[in-house]
């Protein structure tokens, strides 16, 4: 564009326009002109294009973002937010792991023992929460994404739950018991999920998902999980 102009006005063509005109206020002019061509340019011209190639960028990850993972997070581009957060689904699970549980319920009625001993296989996924806010930020050829720490999202029987009965002596087990049993071993399955690997498993493998998927578009990619704040009682 600059060549273009600087080519168009030429000293011969403001001779020509001004024959009168002194030669140093001839080279002023066009100095002038090229001068606010170039500013224009660089000030106005560049810095568009490069934010509307940074907008762009930022929609394709977008599309992308919703491909790999059924929603869309809020994604800003050098303070300016390009994409608002979309999630249509209320949680995300990164990793489904079976697992077998056993455990064993006892009751004891005047020293006489009964015992129900239950295994049965479950189903851990853990993710996130996408009621919380999940973003990130493109500047500098930098993504920093912010995002809910991982959570279990559920724990589910596979339906293949098995009993084994141990009566005490005048102990005996009936339905109330196979009831009670069956809720706490449930409950006991959840708190073993929460307490093994599967968090920091999920973790783990978003981390890598998110690495692989913003390498196109930023050098650097830092990952910081939002803190989740307990309420006041």
């Amino acid at each position: 564009m600059i060549d273009g102009f600087a080519s168009i006005l030429t000293f011969d063509h403001i001779s020509y326009l001004y024959p009168h005109m002194s030669r140093n206020l001839k080279l002023l002019i066009v100095l002038l002109i090229v001068g606010t061509i170039a500013s224009y340019v660089v000030l106005v011209v560049i810095p568009t294009q490069l934010a509307e190639r940074g907008y762009q960028a930022a929609r394709t990850l977008g599309e992308d973002f919703k491909k790999a993972f059924q929603f869309t997070p809020e994604i800003t581009v050098n303070n300016t937010v390009v994409l608002n957060q979309q999630a249509p689904i209320l949680e995300m699970a990164v990793l489904a792991q079976n697992f077998e549980h056993r455990y064993t319920w006892t009751n004891t009625w005047l020293n006489s023992t009964k015992q129900i001993f239950i295994s049965g296989t479950f189903e851990a996924k853990a993710g996130f929460n996408l009621h919380q806010k999940f973003s990130i930020v493109l500047k500098d050829d930098k993504a920093i994404v912010h995002l809910p720490e991982p959570t279990i999202l559920s724990v589910e029987s596979q339906g293949d739950i098995s009993y084994r009965d141990e009566n005490g002596v005048w102990n005996w087990i009936n339905q109330d018991d196979r009831t009670k049993a069956t809720n706490t071993f449930i409950r006991d399955a959840r708190t073993f999920a929460n307490q093994a690997a599967f968090v920091k498993d999920a973790k783990d493998q978003m981390e890598k998902r998110l690495q692989a998927l913003l390498h196109p578009y930023a050098k650097e990619v830092a990952i910081e999980y939002n803190m989740m704040l307990t309420p006041k009682r």
